[in-house]
């Protein structure tokens, strides 16, 4: 399905990320992990692909970080020319309600959320014009569609993903690249996990299908979008979500 795709997927060490990681691995491509602190994280992903007959290497980069990422694309084309498939998936939380939450909480999560994506599609777009080809997918959320409250960095900046991947795909659309977007609503995650019932019951209530979703099911639609299977769809924004954003 994706037989010698090169792909990169950001923050890949955990959750959503290890689980498209794994994805497109099983469908032939090499996936490079990336990660930001968890080097070991990073590698127990690698070494599960690698045991499923896949094939894997971690890659180390703040996509905040501008010049880390510079670095970690220039590793990336030095040793297979090429890049097929980004997913956009590094991302972090920091919540609070607007008057208690610090402009050092906003900018951290903006930097990582918003620019880590605009650094990374810089990057793949400069190479996957050269090649007259490519796949791009963005992980957005539910929350940037519908909103949150206690997250309005999260929010602003999943919503600015959905932005600019419409204006990404019309800019790269005339040399074969497609650019879309996932939002996933609630998923079975480490994050989820610390949520009280409480929060969980309120939470399913709004949810028409009545559960959380699994990260499996953001990786599969990740991996029909990376394929030729999706050629024709770009600048869109799929819900994963339950029926939530209704």
């Amino acid at each position: 399905m994706l037989e010698n795709k090169i792909a990169l997927v950001t923050g890949a060490s955990r959750g959503i990320g290890r689980e498209i990681a794994k994805k497109l691995a099983s469908c032939n491509a090499f996936v490079f992990v990336n990660y930001c602190g968890s080097k070991q994280r990073a590698e127990e992903t690698v070494e599960e692909i690698k045991a499923l007959g896949g094939r894997a290497k971690a890659i180390q980069a703040d996509v905040a970080d501008a010049d880390a990422v510079s670095k970690m694309f220039d590793e990336i084309l030095q040793e297979y020319k090429r890049l097929d498939i980004l997913v956009n998936n590094a991302g972090i939380t920091k919540d609070n309600l607007i008057l208690k939450m610090k402009e050092e909480e906003f900018d951290t999560v903006i930097n990582t959320n918003l620019y880590g994506v605009y650094h990374c599609l810089k990057h793949a777009a400069k190479q996957m014009l050269k090649q007259k080809s490519g796949r791009i997918i963005n992980i957005s959320s539910i929350s940037g569609v519908i909103g949150n409250a206690g997250q309005i960095n999260y929010c602003a900046a999943k919503a600015g993903v959905i932005g600019m991947t419409k204006s990404l795909a019309r800019e790269l659309g005339s040399r074969g690249i497609t650019v879309n977007a996932v939002a996933p609503g609630f998923i079975t995650t480490e994050m989820t996990d610390k949520l009280s019932e409480q929060i969980r019951q309120d939470l399913l209530e709004k949810i028409p299908l009545k559960r959380f979703g699994d990260a499996k099911e953001i990786a599969a639609a990740v991996a029909f979008l990376a394929s030729e299977e999706a050629a024709y769809i770009t600048g869109q924004t799929i819900q994963i979500d339950g029926g939530m954003g209704m």
